[in-house]
This record gives C-alpha cells, sequence and structure tokens, in this order.
C-alpha cells in the first residue's frame, strides 16, 4: 500500500514473502494486520488488527495477506481502511482464479492509496470509529438475535404441528417410534415402505426442468436460484419427477436435504424420487421430512464411514416411521403453518430490512471517516 497526500508518500505496510514463510505458514506478530486472500471470506470483510499474542508472535494459513504497519501509521486506522467499502470493492474487482477460489492479489494490497492523514488524525478517526462502530454492532448483533429467534420459532411450529397435531386437547398415545414419542391416539405411525412408492424413470432427451434439492429450499427449479456448481454436458438418463413427488438428495438427506417437488422437472440420478401414496397429502410430507427432527430419524437408515459421507438409500429411506394424520387434518395442519409462518416471515423480512440499513449505515461511516469526509473531533 502507499499512502498520498499533501505530506507526501508513505509506505504503509509489508506483505511478507516466503521466506517470512515458516512450514507453510504466515507468520505474524503482534501489531500486524491479517487480511483473508480468498473469496468469500475476503468478500465479508474477514481481517484483524493482531494483538495480545503470546510471546508477540503467530501464524496462520498461507491464504492470509500480513501487513506491518509503517512508522507514522495508526495500526486501527489502517484496519478501518481495508475493511471499508471502496477497499474490499476495488479488492473484489481485481480478483484473480477460478470462480469460488479467487484471490486478492498482493500488487492490489501494496498499491491501495491509503489517505495521508496525520498520526493525530488517525488516531482520532480510529477512536471514533471504535466507539461508534461498537455501537452499531451491538444493533447488529441484536437485530441477528431476533432473526435467530424467528428461525427457531418457525422451526418450532412447524414441528409441534406436524408431529403434534393443532389441538393440544387431544388424547395421546406412545406411537412407539422413539423420534416421534407421543402422538394424537387417533393418528398412524407407519413405516415409508407402505406409504410411498420408488419413481425411477428416466429422461431419453434433454427435455425438462432442472430441479434442486437443499436442506433450506426443499425442492426448487435450478433457473430460480444462483447455481455454480458443475453442470453435467447432457441430461440424458435424468431421473424424471413429478409434481408432488418426494425428492431427496442422496448425499445430503442427513441435513434434511429432501422436499415434494412443486412442479414436473428432472433430477440428478444420483438423487431418489418417490411417489407419496393416497394417505398422505404432500404439502403434510414436505413440512414433515423437513424438520431437524425427521432429518436426524434418517440418519439412522443412512449408509456411509462418516456423518458427512452419509448416503439415504431407497431400502433405508423404507425403514423410517412417519405419523399419519387424517387426510382432513392434514389440510388443516397445511393451511395453519402457511397462515403462522406468513407472519413470521413478514417480521423476519422486516427484521432484515433494518439489518441492511444498519449494516449500509456502518460501511458509510467507515468510509467517510477514513477518506476525511466526515469531521472527527
Amino acid at each position: 500500500m502507499e499512502a498520498i497526500g499533501e505530506h507526501g508518500e508513505f509506505d504503509t505496510s509489508m506483505v511478507r514473502e516466503k521466506e517470512d514463510v515458516s512450514t507453510g505458514y504466515s507468520l505474524f506478530f503482534d501489531g500486524d494486520l491479517i487480511i483473508a486472500k480468498i473469496t468469500p471470506c475476503f468478500e465479508n470483510g474477514k481481517g484483524a488488527l493482531v494483538q495480545g499474542l503470546l510471546n508477540g508472535v503467530g501464524f496462520g494459513t498461507t491464504e492470509l495477506h500480513v501487513l506491518t504497519p509503517a512508522e507514522g501509521v495508526d495500526g486501527r486506522f489502517l484496519y478501518y481502511v481495508t475493511v471499508s467499502e471502496p477497499f474490499r470493492k476495488l479488492g473484489e474487482a481485481g480478483m484473480t482464479g477460478a470462480a469460488g477460489q479467487k484471490r486478492v492479489t498482493d500488487e492490489f494490497i501494496r498499491n491501495f492509496p491509503v489517505p495521508a492523514h496525520s498520526l493525530t488524525k488517525q488516531r482520532a478517526i480510529a477512536a471514533f470509529l471504535d466507539l461508534n462502530i461498537d455501537q452499531q454492532d451491538r444493533l447488529v448483533a441484536e437485530k441477528l438475535h431476533v432473526l435467530d429467534l424467528l428461525t427457531e420459532k418457525r422451526r418450532a411450529l412447524i414441528t409441534n404441528a406436524v408431529t403434534h397435531g393443532l389441538n393440544n386437547a387431544a388424547p395421546l398415545r406412545n406411537s412407539g417410534v422413539s423420534w416421534l414419542g407421543e402422538i394424537p391416539a387417533h393418528w398412524r405411525a407407519e413405516r415409508s415402505k407402505w406409504l410411498f412408492k420408488e419413481r425411477d424413470e428416466r429422461t431419453e432427451n434433454e427435455e425438462g426442468e432442472m430441479l434442486t434439492v437443499s436442506h433450506l429450499t426443499g425442492v426448487t427449479p435450478r433457473s430460480e436460484k444462483n447455481v455454480n456448481m458443475f453442470e453435467a454436458e447432457t441430461t440424458e438418463g435424468y431421473k424424471i419427477c413429478r409434481k408432488g413427488d418426494l425428492a431427496i438428495n442422496t448425499l445430503w438427506a442427513w441435513m434434511g436435504a429432501m422436499g415434494i417437488s412443486p412442479c414436473d422437472g428432472i433430477v440428478s440420478p444420483a438423487y431418489n424420487v418417490y411417489v407419496p401414496g393416497p394417505e398422505l397429502l404432500g404439502g403434510y410430507v414436505d413440512a414433515l421430512v423437513r424438520t431437524p427432527q425427521f432429518a436426524e430419524e434418517i440418519i439412522r437408515y443412512s449408509k456411509g464411514v462418516w456423518s458427512s459421507r452419509l448416503r439415504l438409500y431407497p431400502e433405508g429411506f423404507f425403514e423410517a416411521w412417519l405419523p399419519v394424520p387424517p387426510l382432513a387434518e392434514q389440510r388443516s395442519i397445511v393451511a395453519h403453518i402457511a397462515q403462522e409462518t406468513a407472519k413470521l416471515d413478514s417480521l423476519r423480512a422486516a427484521a432484515e430490512g433494518t439489518l441492511a440499513l444498519l449494516k449500509e449505515r456502518r460501511a458509510a461511516l467507515i468510509a467517510a471517516a477514513v477518506t476525511g469526509k466526515l469531521k472527527i473531533p
């Protein structure tokens, strides 16, 4: 980096070379500034002013830029320069490498122009930002906590509705299924093999809407999502998935990557597709199978050496137990979930809007302060 301004130019940082790196790690010392090289860490503003190290020395991954403030440069001020929006945006624009693995270059770090304020002014700016950014961060943390509470309430609402129904006064009985516990006395519990049949129809050409299956959004058309994953040259031989079918991402089923398809389409041959029987309503199944409790249940029937490599094959899925309320009650449950989650989603949208404004204000405050556009007492 180089500083520019009425006081002339001076070098404010140094990027360590290979000879400064021991056994494949980046060395840094108290007072150094570290910045993540790789996306998305760089884009998310990952970086820190190093303080309080044992013996004053530390080390980390080689995916770090290590900057040492020169004489006349305040480390806190330099930190705020590197987390400012202009620095991050310009760094993103000049990244090199393949998508998903892009890195900000050494040249950008060295050549980024830093406002050449006096040391006294740098310290005043840093002190001002320390105080105000701390206040902003507390407000952001509060909003994030609200979002977490809304997420948990949404999850609990759905789980309670699909496993215990809407009538809290209904008599209960032991389902005999560990993950279900007690269920309304008039409900049944059945193995999946009596409730679903596998659909293993394949495409003969490349026609069909490609569907994705995730634990966050269930089954959605690929065209509606920003997917950067590898795409096959042809979709011939892919599995057909009809509207109302249950699609399960075999590799990520343990995380809850499954759901009812909202439309006709095709899925990867590695996925599995099931047709619900007449005793099940699609909306009820979609809500049920995407609960964390059901995801934990199907782990018991998945195969693999490590938890992150578990796969759910048809023979495993057919061993899982599901609650089966009467169809009329399933419809009531689906309607209740839609109504109540709409309220929660509205609150969430409002909280996210406030959070976005807080983050924008935070970024604008830092940029205005470090560039001298904001008068600092």
